[in-house]
């Protein structure tokens, strides 16, 4: 089964389209005669469910937007098919092989978990159709498992390092431990943070290393093991975590790291879990998005509309669902058609806006280059209300490693 998003009125047909597009600087090709249809999957079954529908709804809010409420390109309908690949890799790739076979997708977008979307990497490149993969993080996707037809909008797990580190002082000895998710993500997370600690934090290393399953109960053993592998050591101690669904930092903190000298950086999540968060002040990070940090146009509108429709903020995975919305409008626009190779050829290089300010996606490995965000959780934090912006992280501020094979 397929939930079908269809939607719009009459419009002024592609010439006018393509004419809005070369207005804003983006240029403009040949018009395809045929609508336009996009297959979406995500994991909204699982773990990381609360991820996946707010990935669909940043979606076909950021097609609303750009396309000003028709869901067209000039006289084109934009069709959104709707798959749950259930977090299964196997499935995952079945569902992208449908979406490109039976229902002959024109370009594809997903999905949410890393194994997941590593699993559909090959399946566009069969089929010769463009992947929008967003949000999954694993590097291995713009790296050694990357193909010419795969463009990330989400970030990569080296700029979620990047952006982390921003919270390592750089000036005096950190000892690190790491619990990470048992996953391509956790562990490619893990590796790139401390790939970038050796270049950029050098006074700062990684002792020790733990990994658990999504659904662990019981994470005493390896806080323990953590708790142990850093409490003699000098300077400041810190246990960071590399984590996707339910997190376990309250159970770190039930087992009082601070008698060793040991402080937690959770890292960014998304707001219902965050909020557990707000009686750590003072507590550091980095993050992809948080709702109140970038000042643009395409944010407030975001922020007073999904307000307005979800009684809450825009969350983490809302803008990067967004993001993925922009880069399929923008693509099409530049290109003027379907065609694989014309839009390969358009999307290559190009600057898109998003509600994080404008993205770009490399020529090299079609990773987006984009801002990330240093935060600190307030004083008087409350629920939705909990971050303070220490700095943005400018994209050239973030040398990201070119790591493909292809």
């Amino acid at each position: 089964m397929r939930n079908v998003h269809r939607a719009g009125r009459a419009g002024g047909g592609l010439a006018a389209a393509l004419a809005i597009a070369v207005t804003a600087g983006i240029g403009a090709g040949p018009a395809w005669a045929k609508d336009v249809k996009v297959c979406f999957i995500a994991g909204k079954t699982g773990a990381l469910e609360a991820y996946a529908k707010q990935t669909e709804a940043g979606f076909m809010m950021g097609l609303e937007y750009l396309t000003k409420g028709t869901m067209k390109l000039g006289n084109d309908k934009i069709e959104v098919i709707v798959k749950d690949d259930q977090l299964k890799p196997d499935r995952g790739k079945s569902l992208l092989e449908e979406c490109y076979g039976d229902d002959k997708a024109d370009i594809a977008v997903g999905t949410t978990g890393s194994p997941v979307a590593l699993a559909m990497l090959p399946v566009a490149e069969e089929h010769k159709k463009i992947l929008i993969v967003e949000p999954a993080v694993a590097d291995q996707i713009t790296g050694d498992k990357w193909n010419r037809y795969i463009f990330r909008t989400g970030r990569s797990s080296y700029q979620d390092a990047l952006a982390a580190a921003a919270a390592i002082p750089d000036k005096e000895d950190v000892a690190i431990g790491m619990i990470g998710l048992d996953t391509a993500f956790g562990r490619d997370g893990v590796a790139a943070f401390k790939e970038f600690l050796k270049v950029r934090r050098p006074k700062a290393s990684v002792v020790a290393e733990e990994y658990a399953a999504g659904n662990t109960a019981d994470f005493a053993p390896y806080a323990e093991r953590l708790f142990n592998a850093l409490k003699d050591k000098p300077g400041k101690k810190i246990i960071g975590f590399i984590w996707a669904g339910p997190h376990p930092m309250a159970k770190f903190v039930d087992m009082k790291p601070e008698r060793f000298g040991i402080a937690l950086a959770p890292g960014g999540n998304i707001l219902p879990v965050m909020n557990a968060w707000k009686q750590f002040p003072g507590v550091e990070g980095g993050i992809y998005y948080y709702y109140g940090f970038p000042k643009n146009a395409m944010n407030d509108w975001l922020r007073a509309e999904y307000q307005k429709r979800f009684n809450a903020p825009p969350d983490f995975f809302v803008a990067g669902g967004f993001a993925a919305a922009s880069a399929l409008v923008s693509g099409l626009q530049k290109a003027g058609s379907t065609d694989t190779e014309k839009l390969i050829a358009a999307m290559e290089g190009m600057t898109f806006d998003t509600p994080k300010g404008p993205m770009t996606f490399r020529k090299e490995d079609h990773q987006a280059l984009q801002e990330m965000y240093h935060w600190r959780i307030k004083k008087d934090a409350k629920d939705n209300d909990m971050l303070e912006l220490v700095a943005t992280i400018a994209a050239k501020d973030m040398p990201l490693p070119i790591r493909t094979k292809k």
